[in-house]
């Protein structure tokens, strides 16, 4: 079958996916009978099945062993931060001392910026872009205000210059451009959480640099998605939370990422017990010797139990590699595009960008039809109609669905299973 839209032709697709196994390692909502067509790991990734096991082992070992625990076994506590280095730096493209779990997000942004974030009476200001996830936002308007400056003219929120709130490459580097004097960072999201946009690590990093600030990036929508590339790409710092694409669990650690030649940094840091050199770590000495790399910004002993689910994620990721992950992202997303413009052109306008190499998975689809629908919201109609039928795909106001086919678990069925849908609310209406 040589048409998109049939059962048979997503039925092919699925059936030629090298990767159509992975749906099997996850747990998938039920509907009815059936499952969920479940869009939402750009929110919150699905649990792996293998998840339970790894916690239920942190718990068995607690139970039988108590504090020996931190000493035995292959899955001892004490180095068991190190289980997860290696495959997270194959995650987002970095060499194993250049990352780490731990703590939150937003908390890790912090802490970057403590280190990274160094004004100057000559170089004060923060370039991030206008309309950033509102925590970024808090995060560094609250740094400026600390460090004495004003975020009325220290905080540069780069306005889009592109239809549906999207950013060009030229305009952001006419903005490095014109405020590179005053620059001391520019904090830039790998993905755009709102728009499904995808940005040029490297170049960006290249813009920053030359301009002479520091460049970091806020990879929550990217990691997980993206084949990133961060030692070779080369930005300061990176930040990212594994809830996401990452599927390791609500509120799961998040992830961080200094750049090698910061390994032996003499930069200020707000500094842990745990962050101290590995090997004199229990001398208990009063100077805070930091260990290389980014273990070093570590604070208090990591979250067991917080992690074991992020261990079981990360060896469903290490299992088939983020260009196979990928490979398979851009045929889903590139199905949900062409359906939309076969089928729903005249319901559903794409925001995110058409090129595939400035998106991931999510598409953000704005609702033509707006307000005004007996009263009420065509775009919220339609959310509610898609997650009755077992769609679940997540809303933006004031008007945008974000989708976004997860590699690891959606398949080709799902994708035309969401436009069937959004096809049954728009005939309920006509």
């Amino acid at each position: 079958m040589t048409e998109p839209y049939t059962d048979q032709y997503a039925a092919a697709l699925d059936g030629a996916d090298p990767l159509r196994s992975l749906r099997g390692e996850y747990h998938v909502p039920r509907h009815g009978d059936g499952e969920q067509a479940y869009f939402v790991g750009n929110s919150l990734g699905l649990q792996p099945k293998s998840a339970r096991a790894h916690v239920e082992d942190v718990l068995d070992k607690w139970a039988a062993e108590a504090v020996e625990a931190h000493f035995t076994g292959t899955t001892q506590w004490m180095p068991y931060h190190a289980l997860l280095r290696e495959p997270l730096a194959r995650v987002v493209g970095a060499e194993p001392g250049e990352v780490v779990a731990m703590n939150s997000l937003t908390a890790n942004l912090h802490f970057m910026l403590v280190s990274f974030y160094r004004p100057t009476r000559e170089r004060p200001a923060i370039l991030m872009e206008a309309g950033a996830f509102p925590s970024d936002r808090y995060a560094l308007e609250s740094q400026v205000r600390f460090h004495g400056f004003d975020p009325a003219t220290d905080l540069i929120e780069l306005e889009p210059d592109q239809p549906e709130g999207r950013f060009s490459m030229e305009a952001i580097a006419r903005a490095i451009e014109i405020h590179g004097p005053r620059l001391a960072l520019v904090l830039w999201p790998g993905v755009q959480y709102r728009t499904g946009q995808a940005f040029d690590v490297a170049e960006i990093t290249w813009l920053g640099h030359a301009a002479g600030a520091v460049v970091g990036f806020d990879h929550a929508h990217a990691a997980g998605n993206l084949a990133l590339r961060l030692h070779d790409d080369g930005p300061d710092f990176a930040v990212w939370c594994h809830y996401k694409y990452m599927n390791a669990g609500p509120g799961a650690v998040a992830g961080c990422f200094v750049h090698a030649r910061h390994a032996h940094t003499d930069r200020p840091r707000f500094a842990g017990w745990w962050g101290h050199e590995e090997a004199t770590r229990f001398r208990m000495a009063p100077t805070f010797e930091p260990t290389p790399g980014a273990e070093g910004w570590q604070l208090s002993n990591p979250p067991i139990l917080g992690l074991a689910p992020l261990r079981a994620a990360l060896e469903l990721f290490d299992r088939v590699g983020m260009d196979a992950l990928r490979a398979k992202s851009l045929s889903l997303t590139g199905y949900l595009e062409t359906l939309i413009a076969q089928r729903l052109s005249g319901t559903l306008a794409i925001v995110t960008p058409g090129d595939p190499g400035q998106r991931g998975a999510q598409l953000s689809l704005r609702v033509l039809e707006g307000r005004g629908l007996r009263g009420r919201d065509a775009g919220r109609s339609l959310f509610e109609s898609l997650s009755a039928q077992g769609v679940l795909g997540d809303w933006r106001e004031p008007d945008v669905i974000r989708i976004s086919p997860a590699p690891m678990y959606n398949s080709h069925a799902d994708v035309l299973r969401f436009v069937r849908a959004t096809e049954a609310w728009r005939e309920g209406r006509a």
